[in-house]
């Protein structure tokens, strides 16, 4: 309502100031409306008596005709004039000469409509400068907001899954309730504290949550909102900043993104003068320079620590680093339950079950899962959400909805199907291969098929075991199409799990020293990995070719223990494919059970479709260890298929 106010009385007063303007330059209607008569036609009708009333103000002379019609003439001295009209039955009227005014009234109402222009155009200048403008010549004013929900604040009871995090803060809250209780033993407050984490851990929620509890003013501000393309402005707002958190100390300011502003200095083609290092300089300056802040806690939030200036992270300026990691399988059953506080839960719901199938699930992963599964019940038209709603709702979140709409023949199905089955048995039966959850030929987002693996507990550290069967079980679906096919007629359907092979073996040589032939040396340096010119190299053409060679022998290695494993339990590959061109998705208990040759038993078909038809579709391993569920996938076409 504030926005349409101001726009409404922005409208009015334009028309407002048009209409003025048209009054004013257009002639008047009663000025210029009455006849111009000369004296001598006055005197002419006075004597035919057609004259019915004058109005005299000196030798301005207006009047009415008797047929109604105004007049106005200019009389000069004539002393007989005054008892002609009289005479002749004339209403005369005599008034005084109006008074000029003052000439400063004169000017000021001469210049009236050039103000009112003025006026407007640095009303309409301050909207346009949006919600952070402070006026027409506000450009070097903060734009940090004061933060007050009196109504649905956030609080740490809110925030679940990062304790540790939790603890580090609540002791900042506790520091600007009782200050003497830390100041008595010679302690300070923290200047700065830099939260650190990947996307989605709750950083900005950490944040809203201290706005909530410590009761004091909180000032939060985006680092993208201190560069502009006027040079120094980034600096003025810094200094602005600064100086609100100083009149309304003890206070909290919260910067989020702060490497959008704190990048390393001399990183870029600006050099000295470039206007995003004059800000962090500022706001080095700010945080522990000559003058002190005292009260003033800066608190930012980042995903990049490591492109941000050391300057930046030296203790004085931020303090403490608090890191806000992904929540392990506890913190994710915690994290599950605070957003399922207004969601409507079925009996079966189990936040444990669910917690324990989504390793690797930041808090906004887990948050989007409780929301498409809310949706999901309420597309259905039920009342409360099931298990069901959310293991849909996490094959969603993951991969998409499931494209049935694909149009796929029947040797696409069977070939996709034989892909797939390769990959279970070899997921089965490879050493250190975390247990099959399930699989499916079901087309989802870019991939035509999909086997998941789900760890049974989370995963911090990758075991060189561990990374080969990675490899072995990449390899299975290409060789299954081999047994089946031959070499000559495979497709590209193996394009995913080539890359991921490629990139496993390769951090294997490079980064884990998991080599014996190169050793533990990192030839993967991060820090000299990309530079203005193309990408830096720290090592010989030599060692690039051994790289190469043992990259290479790594996933030769992992095929031939694939097709060994393979060609040992082909009849198990043949009865698994006929399985999933049958049921579509299997779980693991319905493929261990196959591969021992024992039927499986499908439950009843539900009412709105059949169970277990729909598969968790898991993320995909990179180049890194990985926490979270692996998939490899397959397809028989040439389609895009994720990395």
């Amino acid at each position: 309502m504030n926005n349409l106010g101001r726009n409404l009385a922005l409208w009015v007063s334009i028309i407002l100031l048009l209409l003025l303007l048209v009054n004013m330059f257009q002639p008047g209607t009663a000025q210029h409306a009455a006849q111009q008569l000369a004296y001598s036609d006055f005197v002419a009708d006075i004597d035919s008596g057609h004259v019915r009333s004058v109005v005299m103000q000196n030798h301005n002379i207006t009047g009415t005709l008797t047929d109604g019609t105004a007049f106005e003439t200019y009389a000069p001295m004539d002393p007989s004039l005054v008892s002609r009209m009289v005479g002749k039955g004339v209403e005369v009227v005599a008034k005084p000469l109006e008074q000029d005014g003052s000439p400063l009234l004169r000017y000021f109402l001469n210049s009236l409509p050039i103000i009112l222009l003025v006026a407007a155009w640095l009303f309409m200048m301050r909207q346009m400068q949006g919600a952070g403008g402070r006026g027409a010549m506000g450009f070097g004013k903060s734009r940090a907001k004061m933060l007050t929900e009196k109504h649905g604040r956030v609080t740490f009871e809110d925030v679940a899954g990062i304790d540790e995090a939790k603890g580090e803060l609540q002791e900042i809250v506790d520091f600007l309730k009782d200050p003497q209780k830390f100041t008595r033993l010679g302690g300070k407050i923290p200047k700065g504290v830099l939260l650190v984490g990947p996307p989605g851990t709750g950083k900005t929620l950490l944040a809203r949550a201290i706005a909530g509890e410590a009761n004091v003013p909180f000032f939060t501000i985006s680092g993208s909102d201190f560069v502009e393309m006027f040079v120094g402005v980034g600096a003025s707002r810094v200094r602005d900043m600064f100086e609100q958190g100083k009149k309304s100390a003890p206070c909290i300011i919260f910067i989020d993104e702060i490497d959008a502003v704190g990048r390393h200095r001399g990183a870029g083609m600006g050099g000295g003068n470039d206007e995003r290092e004059q800000t962090l300089n500022q706001m080095l300056v700010e945080m522990d320079g000559f003058e002190s802040n005292e009260g003033v806690i800066l608190i930012a939030a980042t995903n990049r620590p490591d492109v941000l200036d050391p300057a930046l992270l030296r203790p004085g300026r931020f303090d403490r680093q608090v890191v806000v990691p992904n929540p392990d399988v506890s913190g994710r059953e915690k994290i599950l339950r605070v957003h399922m506080r207004k969601v409507p839960l079925a009996s079966d719901v189990d936040p444990r079950i669910i917690a324990r199938g989504t390793p690797g699930f930041s808090g906004a992963d887990l948050a989007n899962l409780v929301n498409e599964a809310a949706l999901s019940a309420a597309r259905l038209g039920r009342r409360t959400v099931s298990m069901r709603e959310f293991e849909d709702a996490k094959d969603k979140v993951l991969m998409g909805v499931e494209r049935r709409s694909l149009v796929m023949s029947d040797d696409e199905k069977k070939r996709t199907a034989y892909h797939e089955a390769g990959h279970a048995i070899t997921a089965v039966l490879v050493p250190e291969s975390e247990p099959i959850h399930k699989a499916t030929i079901i087309p989802r987002g870019r991939a035509l098929g999909m086997v998941m693996r789900l760890p049974e507990d989370d995963r911090l550290s990758m075991s060189k075991m561990n990374a080969i069967a990675h490899l072995v079980v990449a390899m299975g679906g290409r060789v299954a199409e081999e047994v089946v096919y031959g070499k000559d007629n495979i497709c590209n359907g193996a394009m995913g799990d080539i890359k991921m092979a490629t990139r496993v073996a390769r951090s294997m040589v490079t980064e884990w020293g998991m080599s014996d032939k190169l050793g533990m040396i990192a030839y993967a340096d991060e820090d000299r990995g990309n530079s203005f010119f193309g990408a830096a190299r720290n090592f010989s053409e030599q060692t690039a070719r051994d790289i190469d060679v043992e990259v290479k022998r790594l996933i030769d290695e992992a095929y031939v223990q694939a097709r060994n494993y393979l060609h040992d339990h082909v009849d198990e590959l043949h009865r698994l494919a006929e399985a999933l061109l049958e049921y579509e998705t299997l779980t693991g208990e319905d493929i261990r059970q196959i591969m021992r040759g024992q039927p499986i038993e499908r439950p009843e078909e539900a009412d709105d479709g059949p169970v277990n038809r729909r598969a968790s579709v898991p993320q995909v391993t990179g180049d890194a260890p990985s926490s979270g569920p692996t998939a490899e996938e397959g397809g028989a076409v040439p389609a895009p298929q994720p990395g």
